[in-house]
C-alpha cells in the first residue's frame, strides 16, 4: 500500500515488498515519513522486512544448521552479507530483482553460495559484498546491527544472532542465498556523545526532536554535498546551540535536512521496540528529558534533543493510557477525526472546528458505549481511507508498525472498551474488538499497518 506522506525514498527496505492493500492507512507509523531506515543504508536491503509473501519454492538446502542450532545467541550483532537470488523468486522482488539473479538457475545460485562461503574463510569479504551481492543497501559496507527485536526476514536473523565474531554462514529467505559475516561493530566517531551513549538505555518511550546534517559520502545521504569536514563543524556547532538552549524547533528549520520533521519541528516518539535507525534509537534512549547530544548514521549527523512528554489533550482518555498494557495482542478498530489545527487531508476535518470536534468525539465515544456498533460509524465518519469503508481491523502488538500513540492505547484497552487517542494524524476512537461477542472482524495484516515497511525518523 502506499504510505501516507511517504515523502522520502529512505523508508525502510523492500517496502515495495510488504504489497498492497486498499487505500493508505493513516495508522502507518509515522516514521514511514522518516529519512532514516533501519540498519539500510541505501534504503532497499532484502535483509530487511518481514518474510515475503511469495514462496522460495523448492531449492538447494545449504543452510548452516550446525550453527542455526546452537542455542545460545547475541543480543546484538553487526553483520554483512552476500545475497544471491536466482529467478524463480524473482515475484518477491516485485520488478527489482537484480539482472544477474534474473539470469541465474537454483543450482546456479547454491553453486555462486558454496564458492562465496569459500572464499570469504579468506579474502576480504567486503571486496565480495562490493563484486557479487544483490541486495543494493549492502553495497555501501556499512554493517548491519541485528537485534531481537529488529525487523529483518527471520531466517536472516535466526543465523545472524547466532554467529561467533568473524564466522561466516549461509541461510535461504524468499529472497535467495544469504552469506552472512559478523563482523566488529565499527568504532564510534570521536564527536559523537560517547558518555551518554554508554549509559544504560530506557525502554522508552520518549519524545526527541533532532537536526539532520548529511555529507558528501554517507552511506544514504544521497544528495548532500558539503564535505565531511564541513558536516563535522555544523553538527558541533548546531549541539552547541541545542544544549544552551536555543529553540530545537527554531534549529530543525533553519538546518535539519529531514524532511520528515524539519518544518514542523515536532518531536518523534522513540521506545526500546520502534524501528530505527540503531544509532539514532540508541542515543535517544539515553538521553535526560532537556540534554542533547550528537550520533551518526548512514544518514549523516543527528542532533538529537530529548523534550518533555506532552501533556495529554483533554480529548485522550487518560485514565486507560497510565494502566500497564492488558494484552500483547489487540485487534481493534478505529474512527479517525480530525479538525482544522490538525491539517489533515479530509475535507471534513479541514473545515471542523476544536468545538466541534469535540462534540462529535463526545457522540460517538456514547453511542459506541451505548452498543452502537462501529462499522457503520467507520463507514459514515472516519477519515482514514485504509479502513473507514471496509470495516477492517488492525492488529497491534508491541512491535507492530503503528504509530506509537494508537499502539499505547489499543494495548491497554479491555474487550470491548473504546478510548480516545491523539496521533499527528488526528484523534482516534479506538475499540477494542476481539474477546467479543459475535467478533468476526477481518484482520488487516502487516503489510497494511506498514510493521516491515517504516522504521525511522525522518
Amino acid at each position: 500500500m502506499t504510505r501516507p506522506r511517504l515523502a522520502s525514498s529512505l523508508a525502510l527496505a523492500l517496502a515495495l515488498l510488504a504489497g498492497c492493500k486498499q487505500a493508505p492507512s493513516k495508522l502507518d507509523s509515522v516514521v514511514a515519513n522518516a529519512k532514516m531506515p533501519r540498519g539500510s543504508a541505501a534504503g532497499t536491503s532484502t535483509a530487511q522486512v518481514g518474510p515475503s509473501t511469495t514462496p522460495a519454492g523448492p531449492a538447494e538446502d545449504l543452510d548452516s544448521k550446525d550453527i542455526l542450532n546452537r542455542k545460545d545467541t547475541s543480543p546484538e550483532v553487526q553483520v554483512k552479507h552476500v545475497l544471491l537470488g536466482w529467478k524463480d523468486l524473482s515475484a518477491a522482488y516485485r520488478g527489482h530483482m537484480d539482472p544477474r539473479a534474473a539470469e541465474r538457475s537454483n543450482a546456479d545460485a547454491a553453486k555462486l553460495a558454496r564458492e562465496v562461503y569459500e572464499r570469504a574463510q579468506k579474502e576480504d569479504f567486503d571486496k565480495l559484498v562490493a563484486e557479487l551481492s544483490e541486495d543494493p543497501g549492502s553495497k555501501s559496507g556499512e554493517p548491519y546491527t541485528v537485534a531481537a527485536e529488529t525487523q529483518f526476514v527471520p531466517e536472516f536473523k535466526q543465523l545472524a544472532l547466532r554467529l561467533m565474531l568473524n564466522e561466516v554462514g549461509i541461510v535461504k529467505t524468499n529472497y535467495g542465498y544469504h552469506v552472512i559475516k559478523r563482523v566488529p561493530p565499527p568504532p564510534p566517531d570521536p564527536l559523537e556523545s560517547a558518555d551518554i551513549l554508554a549509559r544504560p538505555g530506557e525502554p522508552g518511550p520518549v519524545s526527541v526532536q533532532h537536526v539532520l546534517i548529511g555529507w558528501k559520502g554517507a552511506p544514504a545521504a544521497r544528495t548532500a554535498t558539503r564535505s565531511k569536514e564541513e558536516a563535522d563543524k555544523l553538527a558541533t556547532e548546531i549541539l552547541a546551540k541545542a544544549k544552551a538552549g536555543e529553540d530545537m524547533a527554531a534549529l530543525m528549520k533553519q538546518y535539519s535536512e529531514d524532511p520528515g520533521s524539519k518544518d514542523t519541528g515536532k518531536p518523534y516518539e522513540v521506545a526500546a521496540d520502534t524501528q530505527f535507525v540503531e544509532p539514532f534509537k540508541k542515543l535517544a534512549l539515553r538521553l535526560k528529558i532537556g540534554e542533547a547530544g550528537l550520533v551518526k548514521t548512514p544518514f549523516g549527523w543527528h542532533v538529537i534533543k530529548r523534550a518533555a512528554p506532552p501533556p495529554p489533550d483533554t480529548l485522550e482518555s487518560a485514565d486507560i493510557l497510565a494502566r500497564e498494557p492488558v494484552t500483547q495482542m489487540a485487534k481493534v478498530k478505529h474512527i479517525l477525526l480530525s479538525f482544522a489545527d490538525t491539517k489533515g487531508e479530509d475535507p471534513r476535518g479541514q473545515k471542523r472546528t476544536r468545538a466541534e470536534l469535540e462534540k462529535l468525539v463526545a457522540d460517538t465515544v456514547a453511542k459506541l458505549k451505548g452498543g452502537a456498533k462501529i462499522e457503520p460509524l467507520m463507514a459514515e465518519l472516519s477519515e482514514d481511507p485504509g479502513s473507514a469503508k471496509t470495516g477492517n481491523s488492525y492488529d497491534a502488538t508491541p512491535d507492530a508498525g503503528l504509530v506509537e500513540p494508537f499502539k499505547k492505547l489499543s494495548l491497554r484497552l479491555k474487550p470491548g472498551e473504546v478510548g480516545v487517542v491523539k496521533t499527528e494524524f488526528g484523534f482516534h476512537i479506538i475499540q477494542r474488538v476481539d474477546g467479543t461477542p459475535g467478533d468476526k472482524a477481518p484482520v488487516e495484516k502487516a503489510t497494511a499497518t506498514s510493521p516491515a515497511g517504516s522504521a525511522a525518523p525522518k
